[in-house]
């Protein structure tokens, strides 16, 4: 097996990271932050031109479209490379990856656009759902590493943006149905219904989604709060989100509304997990 270079070790990227080791890969990784996630049996390299010069495939998980695209500039611009695809799990939105792709192209790499949905949890048990669009050829060549990533995978187009449209029309509704229970149960819990009782009904009702199935039951009920994924990423996406559909002349009716609730959430408690949207909800 060739190496496969893995960049950016935050909360998803270090596990994902990891799954690739667990599938017999030599793994070489890099994080601006350090080796304090490098998952145990991967290689951390000094720089993303080293991670260039080692491996063949290079994954990324990075937080915003400029991280990508600087990413992607450091790994065109080493001479001595190795590397001949690019895979980018990151949601970066649809413009960013279209550059990306021009760049790369530019210098001969393959890109293929991989966005993922699942959470952290979703990571670990190999239940992440990896959209990913690309030319077939470099769909084709980076097809076993993708298996390494996840078990469940599914091509959704031929050009790199089409992923990422997918994956934030996701995170759409996702952030719409997880705000929209915040409200309904804030308003059942105000006149003395419990919170667990609520979430168990309407997870067997039409108000169900993976708010009542998954963020609620163990994320709010519970009182952990840690699902991995922060409200101001959230609140990013919803951006990239509004950007895209105006760009399309797509309908945006619910969408700026949603996006505003985020907006506020991210500006009240910056970094939280995104499912303390139910105290911030229930608190305004």
């Amino acid at each position: 097996m060739d190496a496969v270079g893995f960049v950016g070790l935050g909360n998803m990227g270090s596990v994902l990271a990891s799954n690739l080791v667990a599938s017999g890969y030599e793994v070489v990784t890099y994080d601006v932050a350090g080796d304090g996630r490098n998952p145990a049996g991967a290689r951390f390299a000094g720089s993303v031109e080293e991670v260039a010069r080692r491996a063949a495939t290079v994954v990324c998980s990075l937080p915003d479209g400029s991280v990508s695209q600087q990413v992607a500039g450091a790994l065109v611009g080493t001479a001595d490379r190795n590397t001949t695809h690019v895979v980018d799990t990151s949601t970066i939105g649809v413009a960013a990856a279209r550059e990306i792709d021009g760049l790369l192209a530019g210098a001969g790499l393959g890109y293929v656009d991989a966005p993922v949905s699942g959470g952290v949890a979703g990571a670990r048990a190999r239940t992440l759902n990896v959209m990913y669009a690309g030319s077939e050829e470099s769909c084709r060549a980076v097809e076993a590493v993708l298996a390494g990533l996840s078990d469940r995978r599914r091509r959704v187009g031929e050009r790199p943006g089409m992923a990422q449209a997918l994956k934030l029309a996701n995170n759409f509704l996702s952030a719409t149905a997880l705000a929209a229970t915040s409200e309904a149960v804030a308003f059942g819990v105000s006149v003395g219904l419990d919170l667990a009782t609520m979430v168990d009904v309407l997870d067997a009702s039409s108000g169900q989604s993976a708010a009542t199935s998954d963020k609620f039951p163990n994320h709010v009920v519970t009182g952990r709060y840690a699902a991995g994924f922060a409200n101001t990423l959230m609140a990013k996406d919803l951006s990239l989100y509004l950007g895209a559909v105006e760009s399309q002349h797509a309908p945006s009716i619910l969408g700026p509304a949603t996006a505003e609730v985020w907006e506020r959430f991210a500006a009240d408690d910056p970094g939280a997990d995104f499912t303390r949207i139910y105290p911030f909800v229930e608190g305004s």
